[in-house]
């Protein structure tokens, strides 16, 4: 994730990282990667910033509208005397904050190695592409945004929470080998909250998965319902219809759309203790032991390369207005995720058209 900024006679392209992980709360990490001089009436001089020996020839294209490329005219500057080992400990050190020792985990070897490879394969040439801040609207849950959260092995990652009637929608927008960026790694559904059992019953696994099924199980037959009603309606004649008495289904999707609502406009419901399951894996142990609400989700998943991507059961769990987690019910793990609080200058979204237009083309651009 970059953003340019204009300082003096240079454009500056940064690169925004996330902190080390698991340290989800810590502020937001940067560098520079590349430099445009304003100086020159005829042409710009392109710098690129990435390596340990400083600024060195570049260059920059445009290649739409909210589009450019930048290429590394020297790129024997981004590599180091000790070869590629010197070259792995140290983007080990400066974007993991560790050492080779350790990572002494085989399966955490594999898939910071696999992102060492594929980042560094890609550093001579990278393409930028316009992306827009989520509009947000008095009704919603929380203001949306992007956020850092962990994933596993895979450390820290960057999504944005965005709010869509009745769903909410996590967006990959930095990714891994398993789930690349511009996916969509959760989903939340507004209308489905779960009540968490007592805290002596929080610690079981068992509990906790017998209520989210039981959610996903009511999720299907309402969905299935809706695909009937509507087959149903498409071969009804025009004749009008009586008007049917409302069912205790809708009620209780009002209730809890009057309950996201009122939690929106402040009138918060009451915290209620929250601890994770026994079993369940969470990087980050200092996640909070209280939280505001709880909804029904979907969490996606693959193998490497994004093979046989699906969207499985889980929990998401609204601690406070800067707070969130999601617990992967297939994995027995945990994402804690903590909103990032850099001011971006001119990300707003011209409409929500735009922004919805926005997502469509990253979510492409991923698959």
């Amino acid at each position: 994730m970059s953003t340019p900024n204009v300082d003096g006679f240079f454009i500056i392209g940064w690169m925004y990282l996330p902190p080390h992980d698991p340290h989800v709360d810590d502020p937001m990490r940067f560098k520079p990667l590349f430099r445009v001089h304003l100086m020159e009436r005829t042409s710009a001089t392109v710098e690129c910033m990435y390596g340990h020996k400083g600024p060195h020839s570049g260059h920059i294209q445009i290649v739409k509208k909210d589009e450019f490329s930048t290429k590394c005219n020297q790129t024997d500057h981004h590599r180091m005397s000790g070869g590629r080992q010197e070259e792995f400990r140290t983007w080990l050190r400066e974007e993991w904050g560790r050492t080779l020792e350790d990572i002494f985990h085989e399966h955490m070897q594999e898939l910071i190695l696999m992102k060492f490879i594929y980042t560094s394969q890609y550093d001579n040439c990278l393409t930028y592409r316009r992306i827009y801040l989520p509009p947000s609207s008095p009704d919603d849950l929380i203001k949306p945004g992007l956020f850092k959260g962990t994933y596993g092995s895979h450390g820290l990652e960057i999504i944005m929470l965005s709010f869509h009637g009745k769903k909410a929608k996590g967006t990959k927008i930095t990714g891994d080998p398993n789930i690349p960026a511009g996916q969509q790694t959760v989903e939340i559904d507004l209308l489905h909250p779960i009540q968490l059992p007592d805290i002596e019953n929080q610690h079981n696994f068992n509990e906790l998965s017998r209520i989210i099924l039981e959610v996903q199980e009511q999720v299907r037959r309402e969905q299935q319902q809706e695909e009937e009603e509507g087959a149903g309606c498409s071969r009804q004649s025009a004749t009008p219809q009586a008007e049917q008495p409302a069912q205790e289904g809708d009620a209780g999707a009002e209730e809890t759309a009057d309950r996201a609502g009122a939690a929106a406009q402040g009138s918060e419901p009451a915290s209620q203790p929250f601890v994770l399951p026994l079993g369940v894996v969470s990087r980050n142990k200092d996640y909070p032991r209280t939280c505001r609400m709880c909804f029904y989700g979907t969490g996606l998943i693959a193998g490497h390369g994004f093979t046989s991507p699906e969207r499985t059961p889980g929990a998401f769990i609204l601690f406070d207005d800067d707070r969130f987690g999601f617990i992967w019910l297939e994995l027995k793990s945990f994402s804690l995720y903590s909103r990032i609080k850099v001011a971006f200058q001119n990300a707003e979204a011209p409409s929500r058209e735009a922004f919805e237009e926005m997502l469509k083309n990253i979510q492409s651009l991923a698959t």
